[in-house]
């Protein structure tokens, strides 16, 4: 489909902008997912400051009027150099990033004169910014702030210990790629893997909540029905994309029920995917053990049409995202929740899993994938959270009523 936005120009409205590869459209996906997990949590955590359980607020101090570092100059002048040496020269020579434009970013080449620029420009206007808020004397203030004050850093953990987690599973589960191609699989903005993003990811937001003085239950609430939003925004990505995570070849004429949707609905060849696969068959096919060849530059797409499986998980991360937004204030216990939201998605991903390709793993006997283990241990996982809620009964509002 559009791996980056200049297939999107190009389609919609028949421009060839060649600056727009740099805009990756599972990249650009991703970035929309935390933003909306980041609202959905930042709403989450002051309606539950409300209500109560989340303490009487952090009193933190805040300088009016001081100067800005050292240190805040030199570290705006490295950013300023980072984005003038990179980016800078493909204003006007684009083709230094040809068709690549990751392998050219995640390389040395750039220009020197174009980041003394650019550092020089960040600087000045920091500057000038630090100018205009400067006091004679600097006035310090105490203000009380609520746990969502600190959703910028929860953000930050989610987002780096999601990205580490996704890499990490994926290349655990297609270790013959990871040896032969090391560097590559590294670099790759395909070939993540959701769960490994859930678990190190949500281990690290754990970790931060729990210095800011957020108890882990209510976290885990908090962050159940962001999860699932990011989940169904982050596979639309996937989708768009084309990047492998789709289904198995499908034969199977459209269902009658179907027949309003678009063909596409029900089996896709996933054009000018970001992978540049153009033979979907998986070991064991038929199609596999007829040895098909085809070159990608000749054939931009799957020779053989694919269940558009990321379409559907989209579809039903969004759906049961309002299923659980309409949940959370009707739930009387903290940790029930999320454990409601552990056994949705496990059971989303272990029906998905049917028809969608995976490398498959020798686990008691049984031919099994990754992600059927992890969200069968999910469900598990998500059916004792909501035993030990009810056990526990620790309430979710210390005020009898229920806040918007």
């Amino acid at each position: 489909m559009y791996p980056n936005f200049y297939y999107i120009f190009q389609d919609w409205f028949g421009l060839e902008l060649p600056g727009l590869k740099l805009i990756n459209s599972f990249g650009f996906f991703v970035a929309i997912s935390f933003v909306a997990a980041n609202v959905v949590m930042t709403k989450e955590l002051k309606r539950k400051f409300k209500l109560g359980i989340l303490g009487a607020g952090e009193q933190v101090k805040v300088m009016k009027g001081m100067a800005m570092s050292q240190s805040d100059y030199i570290a705006s002048g490295i950013t300023g150099f980072i984005i003038g040496y990179k980016f800078l020269p493909l204003l006007f020579n684009f083709s230094l990033a040809n068709d690549n434009p990751q392998s050219y970013i995640l390389s040395l080449n750039g220009s020197f004169i174009y980041g003394i620029i650019g550092a020089a420009l960040f600087v000045g206007i920091n500057y000038w910014q630090d100018k205009k808020q400067r006091l004679p004397e600097p006035v310090e203030e105490i203000k009380t702030v609520d746990p969502s004050y600190h959703m910028g850093t929860i953000t930050f953990a989610a987002f780096l210990g999601g990205l580490l987690g996704a890499k990490l599973f994926h290349i655990l589960e297609n270790l013959s790629d990871f040896y032969r191609d090391p560097w590559g699989n590294i670099i790759s903005f395909s070939g993540l893997t959701f769960y490994g993003g859930l678990i190190v990811g949500g281990i690290a937001v754990l970790i931060v909540a729990k210095r800011k003085g957020i108890k882990t239950l209510h976290m885990l609430d908090v962050g159940g029905p962001a999860m699932m939003l990011s989940y169904g925004t982050g596979r639309i990505g996937c989708h768009v994309a084309g990047d492998g995570d789709w289904g198995i070849v499908n034969t199977l004429p459209k269902p009658g029920w179907m027949s309003f949707f678009p063909d596409w609905v029900w089996a896709y060849n996933y054009p000018n995917n970001v992978n540049r696969v153009c033979n979907p068959f998986m070991e064991g096919d038929a199609g596999y053990m007829q040895n098909i060849g085809c070159n990608f530059d000749q054939t931009p797409y799957l020779v053989a049409s694919v269940f558009p499986t990321p379409m559907y998980e989209a579809f039903f991360g969004i759906l049961l995202f309002f299923v659980l937004w309409m949940l959370r204030k009707k739930i009387k216990y903290a940790g029930i929740l999320f454990g409601i939201y552990l056994m949705l998605s496990g059971t989303e991903r272990f029906l998905i899993e049917k028809i969608r390709v995976n490398t498959l793993m020798d686990f008691m006997g049984m031919q099994v994938t990754q992600a059927e283990i992890i969200s069968s241990s999910l469900f598990i996982l998500g059916l004792f959270l909501v035993v030990y809620g009810l056990l526990k009964k620790i309430p979710v509002s210390n005020v009898g009523t229920t806040l918007e």
